[in-house]
């Protein structure tokens, strides 16, 4: 991978973060394009280059006219979406005609990114998951029982989801979440631990993927430690998926795990957080790359190792911030982290890796002050992060509509 050079869709995510950090540590030069002057990626030896561009959910058409005009000068090997904007990327494809980027058909997108119609293709595949209900009417949030899980079909890093436990909570929960173009659906919880399987599609052939174990919690439930593990069943899962949508490029399934069974509960239909698969030797970013540029592929799939523990310090320590909410619970989790305690004992740091990376440093001593002084700052934190680089269905159908109007 050296002397090659990918541009980031975006640097305010987690996964942009691990993205930079496993590219980068390989020799990869590394560009980003972001709506915030500051995003976390930003931070590292290994950002060659900011490129602002706005905001992809408030200016989806002229987010990616900065992002063609930066493909269209020839400087970049692959352009590589690391959160949402792979949704838009799909849509806007006419619109990128500069891009090598491997992204699936808008079509598949849309059976993914919306909750509803993913519990709908599960249950065409006949693959596990907790029961669940749309809600049309009032009475529709009472068909599971309680507690029940409210969620909104469109929603990032946990925003559109709430636990209720009565009619009542249910019912603000589902005046809070629905709108005209937003259904809701409720869903009940399943027991065990919780999962994600990560994998690489070359139209529907699974090329590669890697399952982990949730060790310690982020931001909105999130996967702030990691355990890779051996699960054939969530990876023979997610290949039934990946071949029947033909998709193309990343792709994560979140999952409760019980004496050997899984139940599916929600789909990223992009790549997320890639670090823990790197160390146990599945280079997510590289496939990408790969998959984009046309270079040759692994013949079998290839799966991540058993056994390989990975952390994401300021992760942890936000997420600590949100529950249990307290300094003592903040400064706690934080010295389990660096000391590597407990679970977290022979762990690899993935998200900002001081050592290799020093500018990395510098988000944690901005935030992590800030959340001991006041926990709840995590949900200002949190939200301005999304807020960078969040795509809603209102910003890909305007971009679909311009990719139509352009055919035309």
């Amino acid at each position: 991978m050296h002397g090659k050079r990918v541009l980031l869709s975006e640097g305010s995510s987690l996964t942009a973060r691990e993205t930079l950090t496993v590219l980068g540590r390989r020799g990869v030069q590394v560009e980003i394009v972001s709506a915030s002057s500051a995003p976390i990626a930003r931070f590292s030896r290994w950002c060659r280059r900011l490129h602002h561009a706005p905001a992809p959910a408030t200016d989806p058409i002229g987010y990616l006219a900065g992002v063609d005009a930066l493909m269209a000068t020839g400087r970049f090997t692959a352009l590589i979406p690391t959160h949402e904007q792979a949704w838009l990327f799909s849509a806007g494809r006419r619109l990128l005609p500069h891009a090598r980027v491997a992204v699936a058909d808008i079509g598949a997108f849309g059976q993914l990114e919306s909750k509803v119609r993913f519990a709908r293709l599960l249950d065409h595949l006949a693959l596990p998951q907790p029961a669940w209900a749309e809600v049309q009417q009032e009475p529709d949030l009472d068909r599971l029982g309680f507690p029940v899980w409210v969620k909104a079909a469109f929603s990032t890093a946990g925003r559109g989801v709430r636990h209720v436990h009565n009619h009542h909570e249910a019912v603000s929960a589902w005046h809070a979440l629905r709108s005209p173009d937003n259904p809701v659906m409720v869903q009940q919880s399943a027991p065990g631990r919780y999962r994600q399987v990560q994998a690489i599609f070359d139209h529907g052939r699974l090329v590669a993927a890697a399952v982990s174990e949730q060790l310690a919690t982020g931001v909105g439930g999130s996967a702030a430690a990691r355990l890779s593990v051996g699960d054939p069943v969530a990876v023979d899962a997610i290949r039934r998926v990946g071949e029947h949508l033909d998709w193309q490029g990343g792709i994560d399934l979140d999952f409760f795990s019980s004496q050997g069974q899984p139940q599916f509960i929600e789909c990223n239909p992009r790549t997320v957080e890639p670090g823990n698969a790197a160390a146990a030797g599945v280079n997510l970013p590289q496939l990408l790359v790969d998959l984009a540029t046309g270079a040759p592929l692994p013949h079998q799939p290839v799966i991540a190792r058993a056994g390989v523990r990975t952390r994401s310090t300021m992760a942890i320590g936000l997420g600590a911030a949100e529950s249990p909410g307290t300094r003592r619970g903040i400064g706690g989790a934080l010295l389990r982290a660096v000391a590597r305690r407990g679970p977290l004992r022979g762990s690899v740091e993935v998200l900002t890796p001081v050592l290799h990376d020093p500018p990395s440093i510098i988000p944690p001593l901005v935030t992590l002050p800030r959340v001991l002084a006041n926990p709840r700052a995590v949900e200002h934190l949190a939200g301005r992060s999304v807020g960078a680089y969040a795509v809603g269905a209102s910003a890909v159908a305007i971009v679909s509509a311009a990719a139509a109007g352009q055919s035309g």
